[in-house]
């Protein structure tokens, strides 16, 4: 497992991360440490590290490490819920929507260390709670009121067992956190999680939709390479 123990963390600070505050600073460098390399293997040592300041700063702030896992969760949350909210709002429809979702998991899980999910759910169950709460609250509302959209503009089959499908689909989006089916030295998070997003969509879809999503799978793709020049 790689850990921090073998890897030098660079303490020196860039001019906009000075000028934040510094609670928000701790949650920063936690978060892109966190994101790294996981939760458990990093700790408030490397995060002091880090930052180039003591333990003892940190713990004014934060009480333990599960309080400073908390805050940086929450944030990541209300993130990913701004973003869902605006997607919703800025999209061509039902099936546009779940393509942008797919452009912010590119970047949400570029470099996300897939243990994330299981050392919250072993290490730090309150908040794994927060999370679950999300997930089965948040994003439950957001693929429900998608459904009802897509089958709305005829992009998704009408006979849908709405309930049952987004359960699935809420599981399945933690399949690719799981290192025992998709151990990360061969797979890639972000790949997997397209692979299983594409796939329920096109479940979902009418003949109608079906098009739509070629489209799309087309649009993104020319995107892609054209990112890469």
């Amino acid at each position: 497992m790689e850990t921090l123990a073998t890897k030098k963390v660079s303490i020196v600070l860039q001019p906009k991360l000075m000028n934040m505050e510094t609670a928000d600073r701790i949650k920063l460098k936690a978060h892109d440490l966190v994101m790294q390399y996981g939760i458990r293997s990093v700790s408030m040592d490397d995060i002091a590290g880090a930052l180039g300041m003591s333990k003892k700063t940190i713990y004014q702030y934060f009480s333990d490490k599960d309080e400073l896992v908390e805050a940086v969760i929450k944030d990541k949350i209300h993130e990913n819920q701004c973003i869902c909210l605006k997607d919703k709002a800025t999209a061509k429809d039902a099936i546009h929507e779940v393509f942008l979702a797919i452009e912010m998991m590119q970047e949400m899980f570029a470099d996300m260390n897939p243990s994330i999910i299981s050392d919250m759910e072993k290490f730090h169950p309150k908040t794994y709670a927060i999370f679950h709460q999300h997930k089965y609250n948040f994003l439950f509302k957001v693929f429900s009121e998608n459904i009802e959209r897509g089958i709305q503009e005829e992009l998704y089959r009408p006979d849908i067992e709405t309930e049952i499908l987004i359960k699935a689909r809420l599981e399945t989006m933690m399949l690719p956190f799981n290192q025992l089916v998709y151990p990360k030295n061969k797979y890639r998070l972000i790949d997997v999680e397209i692979a299983l997003t594409e796939h329920f969509l096109f479940g979902l879809a009418s003949a109608k939709g079906h098009k739509i999503i070629s489209k799309y799978q087309q649009e993104r793709i020319k995107k892609q390479g054209h990112d890469k020049k």
